[in-house]
């Protein structure tokens, strides 16, 4: 009797065409195929498997089963080189939760960007975005990889340029001028705009005001949706920024958005490339009651930008004409944390 013919249920099911892409893009990017287990990484790279585990989480990545062999020989390295950083005492038991939780955070959002980017210009150029994807990434990739170790490199000279003529003038390292800068009628406007458009309003929104904050020297920290966080080392650079921004979305014949902006200047704790502390709290009040297109400052900027005495609480604003802005005292605010700030509207001359 012959046998019986198989049933399709009992045929092998052929691996998807993006299952294929997906593992040609694996061992392109990842350099081999995934052959070791997380137990295997650990043993290699000298760890215990409970500190690899926390390491893995903390960057981001997916769970892996105890039996998944998903790592190659890169996260053997990578792991030996975080065991380094901490021989040298550059990752410390506090910093190493923070440290690697925010690499994770970026990297991963930076990933997810370039990754839709590349899928848009593959159908764009009319090429399948699975197949496309993989060519493009053995274009690209190694591009976009080496532009960012550059980019990388020129940010740390930047930063410990700064750093080193802070310390070699002998001032404090703690001094800043925070910036928040907000959108007026941002949900209104955005219920009118396709996601395409919402996306591209805001790019050319964060790009100008890019343009504008290095021309001043500040340095933009974060975007918060609507909203932009924003440093500088002076209270007139954070001046500048601010006015500049202000009076692009004042002018109707501008593309620019109009925008509000508050401004603290005082002590500010710097972690991770993020600030914190009341500064950056009273700079984030007076940027919600500003009102359209108008810049509110702190008594810590009014001071810096006029010499007076913070604590001077009979002290008038002054309108001479060595000054380039004008002051304008406002009533004190009540906010959430601070029952009577102190404020002034700031216009330029």
């Amino acid at each position: 009797m012959s046998p019986a013919p198989e049933s399709p249920a009992d045929e092998a099911t052929p691996p998807s065409a993006g299952t294929g892409a997906l593992d040609a893009l694996e061992e392109r990017l990842l350099g081999e195929d995934p052959s070791l287990t997380q137990a295997e990484v650990a043993e290699q790279a000298g760890l215990s498997l409970e500190l690899a585990r926390e390491l893995w989480h903390l960057l981001g990545f997916a769970h892996a089963e105890p039996d998944d062999r998903a790592f190659t020989q890169q996260d053997v390295q990578a792991l030996r080189f975080t065991q380094d950083l901490m021989d040298l005492g550059v990752i410390d038991g506090d910093r190493q939760d923070g440290l690697v939780r925010t690499l994770g955070r970026s990297f991963a959002r930076l990933a997810e960007w370039q990754v839709n980017l590349l899928a848009d210009t593959a159908r764009e150029s009319g090429i399948d975005p699975t197949d496309g994807l993989i060519g493009l990434a053995d274009e690209v990739m190694p591009r976009v990889e080496s532009l960012q170790s550059y980019i990388w490199r020129r940010h740390l000279l930047s930063v410990a340029s700064r750093m080193l003529a802070v310390a070699g003038s002998g001032g404090s390292l703690s001094d800043r001028a925070v910036c928040f800068v907000d959108i007026v009628g941002y949900t209104s406007r955005s219920r009118t705009l396709s996601e395409r458009e919402l996306v591209a309003w805001l790019e050319a929104f964060e790009t100008a005001a890019l343009d504008i904050v290095i021309d001043h020297n500040g340095r933009i920290i974060k975007n918060i949706g609507d909203e932009l966080l924003i440093v500088a080392d002076t209270a007139q650079d954070a001046a500048a920024i601010a006015t500049e921004l202000t009076r692009r979305g004042a002018d109707e014949d501008d593309e620019f958005p109009g925008v509000r902006a508050g401004v603290a200047y005082g002590e500010v704790v710097t972690r991770l490339g993020d600030v914190f502390g009341p500064t950056v709290n009273i700079a984030s009040r007076l940027t919600n009651v500003a009102r359209p297109c108008t810049v509110l400052i702190d008594s810590g900027m009014y001071a810096a930008l006029t010499g007076a005495d913070e604590d001077d609480d009979d002290h008038e604003p002054s309108d001479t004409d060595e000054s380039p802005y004008r002051f304008r005292r406002v009533r004190r605010i009540s906010v959430k944390g601070y029952s009577r700030l102190k404020a002034w509207a700031l216009q330029p001359r």
